[in-house]
């Protein structure tokens, strides 16, 4: 008789204590090494609970499922590969609105991040990484999310509007100021 295994990995049990590390490393080196200000401490934290919150979105839950009732639907039936033709509407737009914030946040965390190529790679990037991982969860748990090549295209999108309209509204000297005392790099050239 073949054993079964099927259990389901809520956020919070991996969330909620990956958060809390997070926020002990950042007090530490905020107080002690004083090596950010208020508001970089504020815009690191919110940008973590936001990555989380947007991990959580992503993965789960997982649902673990190996054994005789494991997903019979091989993994890489799961791909979509097709891209534009396929597209969920709703999911798309879901997609470019959750990524929106990381294009907003990529240049204040890094002055790598002035320019639209260079944010839609990172976009790119991130999106793949998911991608990757949904399918790697899919394999070794028996269950998953499918993999979608429009959720690429979306949330690269998201990231570039979002870093557009960062771009945008730093135009407005005063904004300008808040968001340069922000930066975690305080060195960027106004264009």
């Amino acid at each position: 008789m073949e054993n079964s295994f099927m259990y389901t990995i809520d956020s919070w049990y991996i969330l909620i204590p990956a958060f809390l590390l997070f926020l002990c490393y950042m007090v530490l080196v905020t107080v002690i090494r004083k090596k950010y200000h208020f508001g970089q401490f504020i815009i690191l934290t919110s940008f973590a609970v936001y990555f989380l919150c947007m991990i959580h979105f992503v993965f789960f839950p997982i649902e673990v499922n190996i054994g005789k009732y494991a997903n019979l639907t091989p993994w890489y039936k799961s791909i979509n590969f097709i891209p534009v033709l396929t597209i969920d509407i709703p999911t798309f737009i879901l997609n470019i609105i959750m990524l929106v914030p990381f294009g907003m946040y990529l240049p204040l965390l890094s002055n790598k991040y002035q320019s639209v190529k260079k944010v839609a790679f990172m976009g790119l990037s991130i999106s793949l990484s998911f991608e990757v991982t949904q399918v790697l969860i899919r394999i070794i748990l028996g269950n998953g999310r499918s993999t979608d090549i429009n959720d690429l295209i979306a949330n690269t999108l998201g990231t570039v509007i979002g870093f557009l309209i960062i771009s945008e509204i730093s135009k407005n000297s005063f904004v300008y100021t808040v968001l340069q005392k922000l930066r975690l790099e305080n060195s960027v050239q106004r264009h």
